[in-house]
């Protein structure tokens, strides 16, 4: 995890993939009142020092922190107050993306970038819904870890080339299996089980259902489980807000 950035490139797919609002890097920089304040968490000495000397070049960039696993930086964090947390996705301890939602709670204004080698798909989705707003792989190059930090601090986002794709491959799955679940009709019920279902709504036993509808109360059971067979449900209220949810059933 600790090993050097990679060189800095010139072609388009070496920049971080950038979401949101704000200007790119060819429009002219806006002066900062105060610096960027940011906080450094990875497991090596090394790689940290290393970053906090690039950044220490960057006028608009101040590192207030350093720390080597998550659990320090939970309290750094709440210290400190950053603008950016710059984490590691592994380390011992604590990780980073188990940091994420402790610090989005002592400090709630601070963004936090993962900045590592973990190409994973799992790690970059479990980042983001625990609130990092960037994922970075340690092979951009010096320019570019600034570039981001910038980036989010105007309320960008910021992620890899590389796994920017494989997100958008699973935005592309996740719209897919929703549009498949929305072709499949809503289970259709006979009169009789709809009969049989409003008055489950309004609270009836069985037995009283049998009288109202003069069936037995076997039958009332029978209907009752082949409801809850067809909805795919477990208990009488589950098909009752099941139905009233799909518009198959009102209660007023």
């Amino acid at each position: 995890m600790g090993e050097s950035f990679g060189p800095a490139r010139n072609d388009a797919d070496g920049d971080a993939c950038g979401v949101g609002a704000g200007d790119g890097d060819g429009a002219a920089r806006v002066p900062r009142k105060e610096p960027i304040r940011v906080l450094v968490v990875d497991d090596h000495a090394l790689f940290r020092r290393g970053l906090e000397i690039v950044l220490a070049q960057e006028e608009d960039i101040q590192v207030v922190g350093e720390a080597g696993d998550g659990a320090e930086a939970v309290d750094k964090a709440a210290d400190l107050l950053p603008d950016i947390v710059l984490m590691d996705v592994r380390m011992p301890r604590r990780g980073g993306i188990e940091a994420c939602t402790s610090i989005k709670e002592v400090a709630p204004s601070a963004k936090i970038i993962m900045l590592t080698i973990s190409d994973e798909e799992a790690d970059l989705y479990d980042a983001i819904k625990a609130g990092a707003t960037g994922y970075l792989l340690k092979e951009i190059s010096t320019d570019e870890v600034a570039t981001a930090i910038r980036a989010v601090a105007d309320g960008q986002s910021q992620i890899s080339p590389s796994m920017a794709s494989k997100l958008l491959t699973e935005f592309k799955s996740m719209i897919q299996r929703t549009d498949e679940r929305r072709l499949v009709p809503a289970p259709r019920l006979t009169d009789r089980e709809l009969e049989v279902l409003k008055l489950v709504a309004t609270g009836m036993n069985n037995r009283d259902i049998a009288k109202e509808l003069f069936i037995s109360e076997n039958t009332v059971k029978n209907h009752v489980r082949n409801i809850l067979e067809k909805l795919q449900l477990h208990s009488r209220m589950e098909a009752v807000v099941y139905a009233m949810r799909e518009k198959i059933l009102e209660i007023r």
